[in-house]
């Protein structure tokens, strides 16, 4: 049994994704809401300094970046067949502003999408965050043991 927010719940309980998300999105924790959930710029916090809830099980590894690099790429390509449209910018304008604005765009959602990702994983019991441990079978569903 667990205990969160004065709920108790069993590790076979679901557990809310939308709040647990919300919660990653502004960087707390999916548990609690209250405990930052990084230590560094993208480095997560082995537990969360509010609740105690071990966050060490995260493995977000790729998917933030690419979930960046296409919300950035929808977003800047639409600005820039915008700016086409509508103006007539200088080739050295676009040189300088898009590239900027594609770093400046990555920098600032990389977090919050980081985030969202171990609390989507929190929510569903994925990698070790759930009531059963898998961590000494190769395939984490029970299959081959190591």
């Amino acid at each position: 049994m667990a205990s969160h927010g004065g709920l108790t719940l069993d590790e076979d309980t679901p557990r809310p994704w939308w709040p647990a998300i919300s919660n990653g999105l502004r960087c707390r924790c999916p548990a609690c809401g209250e405990g930052r959930i990084f230590s560094g710029f993208l480095k997560v916090v082995p537990a969360c300094p509010h609740c105690d809830e071990d966050l060490s099980a995260q493995r977000s590894d790729d998917l933030p970046p690419y979930i960046v690099i296409t919300i950035v790429g929808h977003i800047i390509g639409a600005g820039i067949l915008a700016a086409e449209a509508i103006s007539e910018l200088p080739l050295w304008m676009h040189a300088v502003a898009w590239p900027l604005l594609t770093i400046a765009l990555c920098l600032a959602m990389m977090q919050p999408v980081k985030g969202a990702v171990v609390a989507h994983q929190w929510a569903l019991r994925m990698h070790g965050f759930g009531s059963h441990d898998h961590s000494d079978t190769i395939d984490g569903m029970g299959g081959t043991k190591l």
